[in-house]
C-alpha cells in the first residue's frame, strides 16, 4: 500500500464552501446509522479514510453530502451504492485499488462538484464516463501509473469544470477535442506524462496558445514539441486558490 499523502487543509476548506455554494444546510441528524468504521457527523460528512476497507462501505446515510474514503485499498465503486448518494458533493476516492470506472459508476451524482481520483490503478477512461456529472467544478485524476489511454468525448459534458489535472500518469497523448468541450476550463495539469512528439501534441500546444494558457515552472517547448508539460492556466487565475474558482462560478 501507498504512503499516506501529506494531510492539507484545503479539502478542508472546499469542503466548506461547496456546501455553502450547494445550499447545504446542517442537519439535526443524520439518516439512521452510519457504516462500520466510517464517522457521519450532523454537517453530513462521512469520513471513511485510512481505514483499510477493501469494499465500498455499505449502509452509507443517504443524505451524505461529502464523502471521504481516501487512503484504503477499495477496488470498486459499486454504481448501485454510489447512486443512491444523489446528494454528494464532494468525493474524494484518493489512494485506492480503483482499476475502472464506466458511465453508470457515476449515473446519479448531477450535484457532485468535487471528485478525486488520483493514486489508484486507472487504465482508461472511456466514453461519457463523466457524462452525469453535470456540476462537476474540479476533477483530479493523478498519479495512476498504467492510465495511458482518455477518450475523446470523456468529459463531453462537463460543461462546469474549471479545474483538470491528469498529471503524471501514463498517457502518450491528449485529444484536443476533449478539451474544447470545456468552455469553462481554467487550470490542466499535464506535467509528468511521457508525451509523444507528434502532430497530435503540437495541436495540444497551439490550442493552449489560442486560449491563453501559459506555463507554469522552468518547462520549455522543444521542437515545437512540449518537452515537459507544466501545470497550465489561464491568465488571471492563481491556480493555487482553486476555492476562489468554485466561489466565481456559483
Amino acid at each position: 500500500m501507498r504512503p499516506l499523502p501529506a494531510p492539507s487543509a484545503q479539502p478542508l476548506r472546499l469542503i466548506v464552501l461547496l456546501v455553502f455554494v450547494m445550499g447545504a444546510a446542517p442537519s439535526p441528524a443524520m439518516t439512521a446509522g452510519c457504516s462500520d468504521r466510517c464517522v457521519c457527523d450532523d454537517q453530513l460528512v462521512v469520513q471513511c479514510a485510512g481505514q483499510e476497507l477493501t469494499d465500498f462501505p455499505a449502509d452509507l446515510p443517504l443524505a451524505t453530502r461529502q464523502l471521504i474514503i481516501s487512503n484504503n485499498r477499495i477496488g470498486d465503486l459499486p454504481a448501485l451504492q454510489l447512486n443512491y448518494l444523489s446528494d454528494l458533493v464532494y468525493l474524494d476516492c484518493s489512494n485506492n485499488s480503483l482499476t475502472d470506472i464506466s458511465e453508470s459508476t457515476f449515473g446519479n451524482l448531477r450535484k457532485l462538484a468535487y471528485l478525486d481520483l488520483s493514486f489508484n490503478t486507472l487504465i482508461q477512461i472511456e466514453d461519457r464516463t463523466f457524462g452525469p456529472l453535470a456540476s462537476l467544478v474540479m476533477l483530479r485524476m493523478t498519479d495512476n501509473p498504467g492510465l495511458s489511454d482518455i477518450h475523446s468525448d470523456a468529459f463531453s459534458e462537463n460543461v462546469a469544470l474549471q479545474v483538470l489535472d491528469v498529471s503524471r500518469n501514463n498517457l502518450t497523448v491528449l485529444n484536443i477535442s476533449s478539451l474544447i468541450a470545456l468552455p469553462a476550463l481554467r487550470s490542466l495539469g499535464l506535467s509528468g506524462n511521457p508525451w509523444r512528439c507528434d502532430c497530435d501534441t503540437e495541436d495540444l500546444c497551439l490550442w493552449m496558445q489560442i486560449e491563453g494558457f501559459k506555463f507554469q515552472g522552468e518547462e520549455t517547448l522543444n521542437r515545437g514539441c512540449v518537452a515537459g508539460f507544466p501545470t497550465l492556466v489561464l491568465q488571471g487565475l492563481n491556480v493555487g486558490e482553486p476555492e476562489k474558482s468554485i466561489k466565481k462560478i456559483h
